[in-house]
């Protein structure tokens, strides 16, 4: 079973949706025992950041993603809640990977948000078994984390940036894997088989 948390962000019935394409049973759960006793564990999401710590740490969420044992996946706000620090609002997140998110700067070319396919420019890991650097994934985002010893992909939009991370059982994708087709399918099947 796949727990897929529930902390009041948006998207996540999108990933919850991927999975049953995938055939694989999953529940969205802010339930401290249900999330404990899961397989795998998905922390996916769309939305602030502070609010979201908001509700993790009144929850206790905070405290126990971070004492997790079995592989977890943080999709998008996912990430960046993992990081130690964001510049929206000024928050204070989980502190798993050593990076700081950041708004993206002001660019005469590119629009902030970042929001569409985009390929990578460096991929490794178990994540991306057969993944390939022209592979495009669809993003939707103004913050990003920077790129850090724990980066496994990186893309380039304004500047290079943390397409994914990965620390011990922690995994995390800036992308949407639920919104980028097969590619991303093919990575949640990876996900799955760690």
């Amino acid at each position: 079973m796949i727990a897929i948390i529930k902390y009041n962000a948006g998207n996540i019935s999108s990933v919850q949706n991927a999975l049953n394409r995938l055939g694989c049973q999953s529940i969205i759960t802010d339930n401290r025992n249900e999330i404990l006793e899961a397989d795998k564990v998905i922390f996916p999401g769309v939305g602030e950041a502070s609010s979201a710590m908001k509700y993790l740490t009144e929850k206790k969420i905070d405290e126990l993603i971070i004492s997790l044992k079995q592989p977890i996946l943080g999709i998008c706000l996912g990430l960046q809640l993992m990081c130690k620090k964001s510049e929206e609002a000024n928050t204070n997140c989980l502190g798993i990977f050593d990076a700081e998110v950041k708004l993206f700067p002001q660019s005469n070319q590119e629009k902030v948000p970042h929001m569409g396919w985009n390929n990578f420019e460096y991929v490794k890991g178990a994540l991306f078994q057969n993944i390939q650097l022209n592979h495009d994934v669809y993003y939707v985002h103004s913050y990003y984390a920077s790129i850090n010893e724990e980066t496994t992909a990186t893309c380039n939009y304004i500047i290079p940036f943390s397409s994914a991370m990965q620390k011990d059982n922690f995994y995390a994708t800036q992308f949407h894997p639920e919104k980028s087709a097969s590619v991303g399918a093919q990575i949640l099947k990876n996900f799955l088989a760690l």
